[in-house]
């Protein structure tokens, strides 16, 4: 993953969670804290993508989750 100007971010060290309200399913995305970038993944794929994210960008897509704009079922 490319983070800024094309500098790499190694995920490989970082502490992952998820939400406490994860269903029984595993139907969940863990995050981890950044700086520059808040990285999220799925939870039942942890060696596939990270979604990188802005930590504005971050911000106002968990503002839009919590209004319910984004179907979660």
């Amino acid at each position: 993953m490319s983070e800024g100007r094309g500098s790499v971010v190694d995920f490989s060290r970082i502490q992952w969670r998820k939400s406490s309200r994860s269903t029984q399913e595993g139907n969940c995305v863990e995050v981890a804290s950044g700086r520059a970038v808040v990285p999220a993944r799925d939870f039942r794929n942890p060696d596939g993508p990270v979604l990188g994210f802005g930590p504005d960008e971050w911000r106002a897509f968990i503002s839009s989750v919590k209004t319910g704009r984004h179907d979660l079922h």
